[in-house]
C-alpha cells in the first residue's frame, strides 16, 4: 500500500535544509528553502493549521527542532503554526496535546517527551480526525500517527562503530579499549544507538570496555566522562552519543590531560563540526542526527493537510514512515556539513 511505504533520506533533509542553535543556547536563526520554480507543492494552497508540541527546549538539539519548525512554517504563506507549551514531563505534554486537540488544527506535529508515554495522546488526536506527524521519538501504536519521521538511531551506532573499527584496524590495534558515553539510558533511542554500536564493533571483533550514561547535557557529560576516564586509565577510542553532552565530555578529557585516544560524537552540532575542522582535540568525527527533520515534518504536515503527495514520488500520498540516514562527518567533509550544524 502506498501510504505504508518507508523512505530513507540523507540526514540533510527531505524537503529543506535548516540550521538553528549552537551548544545549549537557543537561538532564532534558521535557513529555509522553498523554491516554487521546480517544486509545485511549494506554491501557496489551502490554508493549513499545524499544531506543534515538543519537550521544553532545555537542550541544544531540542531547541533546534523547535526553531526549525517555526522557521519552516513561517516560510509558507498558507501555514499557521500553533505551538503549545509541552512542559517538562510526559504528563504535562499529554495535557497540552488535549488542549491542542480541542482547538481542532488541521494536522499536529508532535515530538513526544517519550513515545510510549505519549502514545495515547497520538491516538486521541487521530481518533478526533486530526492527522499526527510523529517526530523523532516513535509511538509504538501505528494508529497513533499518520506519518512518522525520525532519525536512524541504530544507524548512528552503526556509523560510529564502523568509523572507530576502520580507524583502529588501520592503526593495527587488535585488542582496543573502547569507551562509550550514551545519553539517557531509559530511552529507546539510546538503546538503539548502543545496539547499533555494539553490532558494528562485533564485525571487527571489538567490544565496549566501559560504558557510562549521561543525560544529554554538558554537566552530565562531564560527570560521565570523568568516571569513565578514571575507570579506563588507557583508552583507544570513545563514542559519545550526543554533541551537546560532548561539550562536558571534552572538558573532562582536557581536565584529565588525556589524549591517547580519539573520539566520535553524535548528532552533528556546530561546535562539534568546528572542533573537527580545527583538528585540535581528540574529537575526530561525529555521526549525524539532524534537527532538519523538524522542517521536513512541517513541510510534510502541510502536504498531508492539503491532501497532496510528494512531488518526486509516484504515489498520491505522503508515505507512512520516513527515516533519515546517519552520515559520518570528518575533517575531510566537515566544510560540506558546516551549515547543517545546530
Amino acid at each position: 500500500m502506498p501510504s505504508r511505504r518507508k523512505i530513507v533520506f540523507g540526514a540533510v533533509g527531505a524537503t529543506a535544509l535548516l540550521a538553528a542553535c549552537t551548544s545549549n543556547e537557543p537561538q532564532n536563526t534558521a535557513q529555509v528553502k522553498t523554491d516554487t520554480s521546480d517544486n509545485p507543492n511549494a506554491a501557496t494552497g489551502t490554508k493549513v493549521v499545524i499544531g506543534f508540541s515538543a519537550p521544553a527546549a532545555d537542550h541544544g538539539w531540542i531547541a533546534a527542532i523547535t526553531n526549525n519548525a517555526k522557521a519552516q512554517a513561517a516560510a509558507y504563506g498558507d501555514v499557521e503554526l500553533k505551538p503549545v507549551e509541552a512542559g517538562a514531563d510526559a504528563a504535562a505534554q499529554r495535557a497540552a496535546i488535549s488542549t491542542l486537540v480541542a482547538q481542532k488544527p488541521t494536522v499536529i506535529v508532535m515530538l513526544p517527551y517519550d513515545g510510549k508515554e505519549l502514545d495515547a495522546a497520538g491516538l486521541q488526536a487521530m481518533r478526533a480526525g486530526i492527522p499526527v506527524v510523529n517526530l523523532d521519538r516513535a509511538f509504538p501504536s501505528q494508529g497513533a500517527y499518520r506519518l512518522q519521521i525520525k532519525g536512524d538511531n541504530y544507524g548512528m551506532g552503526l556509523a560510529a562503530g564502523a568509523y572507530i573499527g576502520d580507524q583502529l584496524k588501520a592503526k593495527g590495534i587488535s585488542n582496543p579499549v573502547i569507551g562509550e558515553i550514551p545519553g539517557i539510558d531509559s530511552l529507546e533511542l539510546t538503546q538503539e544507538r548502543s545496539q547499533g554500536f555494539k553490532d558494528a564493533l562485533t564485525r571487527y571483533g571489538f567490544k565496549v570496555a566501559n560504558r557510562r550514561p549521561a543525560e544529554f547535557t554538558a554537566d552530565s557529560g562531564q560527570a560521565a566522562a570523568t568516571a569513565l576516564l578514571q575507570a579506563l586509565p588507557k583508552m583507544d577510542a570513545l563514542w559519545n552519543h550526543d554533541d551537546d553532552q560532548g561539550i562536558g565530555v571534552l572538558a573532562a578529557i582536557k581536565q584529565a590531560n588525556r589524549s591517547e585516544f580519539f573520539m566520535v560524537g553524535g548528532a552533528g552540532s556546530k561546535a562539534a563540526i568546528d572542533a573537527i575542522t580545527a583538528d585540535n582535540s581528540v574529537l575526530k568525527a561525529t555521526v549525524t542526527y539532524s534537527p532538519s527533520m523538524a522542517s521536513s515534518a512541517i513541510s510534510l504536515a502541510r502536504l498531508i493537510g492539503q491532501g497532496k503527495g510528494m512531488s518526486d514520488l509516484v504515489e498520491l500520498q505522503v508515505p507512512k514512515e520516513i527515516t533519515l540516514a546517519s552520515e559520518t562527518i570528518t575533517k575531510d567533509n566537515a566544510a560540506k556539513y558546516a551549515k547543517t550544524g545546530f
